[in-house]
């Protein structure tokens, strides 16, 4: 008699900074576009960057929702929200939202001397048919370079002290690392390999997602293997952010 193994279903995730709703320029509210968009890859756990939590101006968001329940709505049940950027009218920050629960999160400030304001927002997620628990941590990190070295630092500190050693982890988002300095930081601290990289021997240009020359946004992974990642496609998605999003199907 043959034994039959169960198997864990693939996971598809995918990243992509918002840019708060916006064309790049700020030229038109795009919203309702961008969530359709981001519905047709039928990803189980979407990373946003640059999410708006609130906006007291009309126009900015729909009925007043904040922009990641709006494209959640009746996809992804479970979301959560890390407030980085606060001024009188609007905040804006990273969020999560998956089809599988979310155990709980926790948003930490990274955010190093000076104006510019930066977050880790690590989640938890419970995925059926899988033994560990998944730990999912988006990035969006500085613009300038010795703030980067600071915050993956930061990074590698939160994985060792947070996520169990043998837990799949995923490490996605903007890491605007130009340069391409995060890669061998977070391999030889934190066990990290980005998908891209190891399927395809570089890391994928994203930006400025017209005419992609900068490759600024990444996804990471440790006790997990991955399955054709892509750059999305310029149309509709050079129309929707200024960042060209990324997806994977990853095993764990």
């Amino acid at each position: 008699m043959t034994e039959t193994v169960a198997t864990v279903p693939a996971l598809t995730v995918m990243t992509v900074n918002t840019h708060k709703g916006f064309t790049s320029f700020n030229r038109k509210f795009i919203l309702p576009e961008l969530r359709d968009a981001v519905r047709t890859v039928g990803a189980d756990i979407v990373f946003l960057q640059e999410v708006l939590g609130t906006h007291e101006e009309e126009g900015r968001t729909i009925n007043g929702a904040p922009h990641y329940e709006f494209l959640a709505d009746e996809i992804w049940p479970q979301y959560a929200y890390g407030r980085n950027v606060v001024s009188p009218k609007h905040h804006h920050g990273n969020a999560v939202m998956s089809k599988f629960p979310i155990l709980h999160y926790q948003n930490h400030d990274v955010s190093i001397a000076g104006p510019e304001k930066r977050g880790l927002l690590h989640c938890v997620v419970d995925v059926p048919g899988h033994a560990q628990e998944v730990h999912a941590i988006c990035v969006h990190l500085g613009l300038a370079e010795a703030h980067r070295q600071q915050q993956l630092e930061l990074l590698c500190e939160i994985v060792r002290t947070e996520v169990p050693e043998r837990a799949p982890l995923i490490v996605a988002g903007d890491f605007n690392d130009w340069r391409r300095r995060a890669h061998d930081l977070l391999w030889r601290d934190a066990g990290l390999k980005e998908v891209f990289v190891t399927a395809y021997g570089e890391p994928a240009k994203t930006f400025p997602a017209r005419f992609p020359l900068l490759a600024l946004d990444r996804i990471y992974v440790r006790n997990a293997s991955v399955h054709l990642p892509v750059v999305l496609p310029r149309r509709p998605w050079s129309h929707l952010s200024d960042h060209a999003p990324l997806a994977a199907e990853i095993h764990l």
